[in-house]
């Protein structure tokens, strides 16, 4: 502008043109740093440009440092990078506050609220080459992820690593797992991230078809406590056509980087744009309770593109499962021998006396199922392949429709239907995912054929194509393909052995459960220790609902007469409070039956207990220690409570006040004996009927490894007299 030809007075002059400096300077500052806030102004994110033009962001809840300045970007094979040369060409804020309904879940609706920050960077150097990273801020944490648009200078790279940081703000206290590409089923170590170094090589105990990461590395969910009372978690959401991410430790400077599972020739991703990254998710609060309440990470998940979901339901069941792992109680396996092909003639195998899945077997089942209100069971072991398939790493062991001599698939099937209980199909591919996939559809078509609407697949083994990993990007879109086919069919996934899950049970909600951590089976296999479960809802369950298999009434498993010395590491009232602190809309009662039919007023809570919820109440918690969980059932005026603790005993402080006020209920207490402990008179407890309403406050015991389970119902007056009143 010409100020001198308009004849502008001098001071005017030099005051547009301070002010048009302090504009230029502002929006330089602009460009390279900018920052949001949660929708609670607790939680602040500022991004910034450092110099050589590196991305970095930092996190800070209630003005305390969560993340300290971190960089962010990713390395690429036989190309330059996305670290750094960067400038900001544009940057937009929004804001999103809706609410959705979940198929299944732990609440009837869901509010997804949040401030947004999009920040699109170019690299001069590769011909404005350009990125977005998409933050997005929560009142419970951060997700963010990087995203590469269609353009003539980007279309198809390969990821040698990706490089985002979190640095921590102090030497926390850490609930972890080694990091490894193909298992997420070791025991958690509780430490401080400086003794993670000496502590990694205890816990990389040996587990089937493990692959540890070489560099000092854990897992996500990742669960941390600062020395000032920050409650941070470290996790994915949306994980699709991408590896799964693990985080290197630093545990010097108390820095975690990602580190990503690699493909069979070493590489990490191959992206073809337009594409993303999945999000990386940090939830943060000063309370216990509220991570544990947290749906950030379904939020991040896309919603549904199913049309029809009026077939997904949930599904309480039994199963001929835990026979097999009661010190050899009987096998999946028909046959002795060890050499076996599919090609062989079943029927010529030597029957070795123990196969589990029989027809009679499983009609002893159904009637229970149906005698007691169960709507499926699991038959592991029904069909051929199982002789010799652990231990070799074969293509072709399962078939997944021809079933062993002993099992009559029709017979089972109409059987089943005329007491009106489901059988859920078992697919165990022994980690050969090829063969599974070439098998797939007519696997399915034999579903639909013989009333199968529900199937538990399994991947133990070392993964087939050979030098694929579980967590590798090939195995995630080998998991999402079998749930989008599945859906198809009008078929639910409970996938056992796959990478932990990222909340895309919002996106396929027939995959409506995983195993994918250490669950019940392990107690027959060296025990759980006692604050496992007290961990787990903070780590693995973050990501999405975990097939944990509670129900274990017989926990000293010498009662089998085999010489077993193994032990479950609870009470028995400690496995009835599972059901509602490891949520998930599928859950199994594991135990034979004949152990439920010698505790039928403990048996009962099982039998009452819902399995999907309109809304959940987290009224006490602490990782590592004790856990206390309220829900109320899906369309219905009955709650249920389950509290649980470590090795410690101790007193739950139980609060009534999400009930109706005004009213009163019938309160079915299953609690501790006084005498009881996990490893000492485990099956002692008592059950008491008393009255609450929503002032009732209610302090009670637990036993070492113990819990409290609770049912609350509606109650007439000629119910309700005569009960005690808390």
């Amino acid at each position: 502008m010409n100020f001198q030809s308009q004849k502008i007075p001098l001071q005017i002059r030099l005051g547009k043109t301070i002010l048009l400096l302090l504009f230029v300077c502002a929006n330089s500052f602009w460009v390279r740093a900018q920052e949001i806030t949660s929708p609670d102004k607790n939680l602040s994110l500022k991004f910034e440009l450092k110099d050589g033009g590196i991305p970095s962001y930092q996190l800070s809840y209630k003005q305390k440092p969560v993340i300290k300045p971190s960089t962010l970007g990713l390395e690429i094979q036989n190309g330059d990078s996305f670290m750094d040369g960067f400038t900001v060409t544009n940057s937009a804020q929004s804001s999103v506050d809706e609410n959705w309904d979940p198929v299944l879940g732990e609440e009837k609706t869901i509010r997804n609220h949040y401030n947004e920050l999009v920040v699109t960077l170019a690299q001069a150097k590769n011909n404005n080459r350009f990125i977005r990273i998409r933050f997005r801020l929560f009142n419970d944490g951060l997700g963010f992820r990087y995203e590469f648009p269609k353009q003539n200078d980007l279309s198809y790279f390969v990821i040698k690593e990706e490089r985002s940081e979190f640095n921590l703000a102090g030497n926390h206290k850490i609930f972890w797992i080694p990091g490894d590409y193909d298992t997420n089923e070791y025991a958690y170590t509780t430490s401080k991230i400086s003794e993670i170094p000496s502590l990694m090589k205890k816990a990389t105990i040996e587990i089937n078809a493990q692959c540890p990461i070489k560099e000092l590395s854990v897992q996500t969910p990742s669960m941390m406590k600062s020395d000032d009372g920050l409650y941070i978690n470290i996790h994915e959401a949306g994980l699709i056509n991408y590896p799964a991410m693990y985080l290197e430790v630093d545990a010097v400077n108390n820095k975690m980087k990602s580190h990503l599972a690699p493909d069979a020739v070493g590489a990490k991703g191959y992206m073809q744009t337009d594409a993303q990254s999945p999000w990386r998710t940090i939830v943060v609060s000063d309370k216990a309770t509220e991570i544990l309440a947290s749906k950030l990470i379904l939020n991040l998940n896309e919603p549904t593109s199913y049309k029809d979901v009026s077939w997904i339901k949930p599904v309480k069941f039994i199963g001929i499962w835990w026979e097999y792992f009661v010190a050899g109680r009987s096998t999946w396996a028909f046959g002795k021998e060890n050499n076996v092909k599919l090609t062989d003639d079943f029927t010529k195998l030597t029957p070795n006396g123990k196969h589990g899945a029989t027809t009679e077997r499983a009609k002893e089942y159904i009637d229970f199922a149906s005698k007691n209100g169960f709507d499926a069971i699991l038959i592991e072991g029904w069909n051929i392949g199982w002789e010799d398939w652990i231990n070799n790493w074969k293509e072709e062991v399962f078939d997944y429709v021809t079933a062993y001599p002993d099992f009559d698939v029709k017979a089972v099937h109409e059987y089943a239907a005329s007491k009106g209980v489901k059988i859920i199909m078992h697919h165990e591919t022994s980690g050969s995912a090829t063969n599974y996939e070439r098998r797939l559809d007519r696997a399915f078509q034999f579903m639909n054929d013989n009333g199968y609407d529900a199937v538990k697949t399994g991947y133990v083994g070392k993964i087939i194509p050979r030098g694929e990993h579980h967590d590798g990007q090939w195995m995630v879109n080998h998991y999402i393909n079998v749930a989008k086919r599945a859906a198809d069919y009008k078929i639910m996934i409970d996938s056992h052995e796959a990478v932990r899950p990222t909340g895309l049970n919002r996106t396929f909600p027939n995959w409506i459960a995983q195993e994918s951590a250490r669950g019940t089976e392990f107690e027959s296999m060296g025990g759980l220790a006692p604050d496992h479960t007290t961990i787990l809802p903070f780590t693995r369950l973050m990501g999405g609902p975990m097939d944990f298999t509670p129900g274990i009434f017989q926990t000293d498993l010498s009662y089998y007469g085999t010489g077993s010395t193994q032990r479950v590491n609870t009470t028995l009232v400690k496995q009835l409070a599972y059901y509602v602190t490891m949520y998930s809309p599928l859950q199994m009662a594991a135990d034979i039956p004949g152990n439920y039919e010698r505790f039928p007023d403990a048996f009962q809570f099982i039998k009452d207990v819902a399995v999907d919820w309109d809304n959940s109440y987290i009224l006490e918690a602490e990782p590592g220690d004790y856990i206390t969980i309220a829900r109320k059932a899906k369309g219905k005026n009955e709650w249920f409570i389950g509290g649980i603790t470590d090795e410690n005993a101790r007193t739950a402080n139980i609060s009534f006040d999400y009930l109706p006020a005004g009213k009163s209920y019938i309160a079915t207490i299953y609690a501790d004996a006084k005498e009881a402990n996990w490893n000492k008179n485990p099956q002692k407890y008592t059950v008491t009927k008393v009255i609450v309403n929503s002032k009732t406050k209610l302090k009670q015991y637990l036993a070492p490894g113990g819990g409290v389970a609770i049912s609350i119902k509606e109650g007439n007056n000629s119910e309700l007299k005569g009960l005690k009143k808390i």
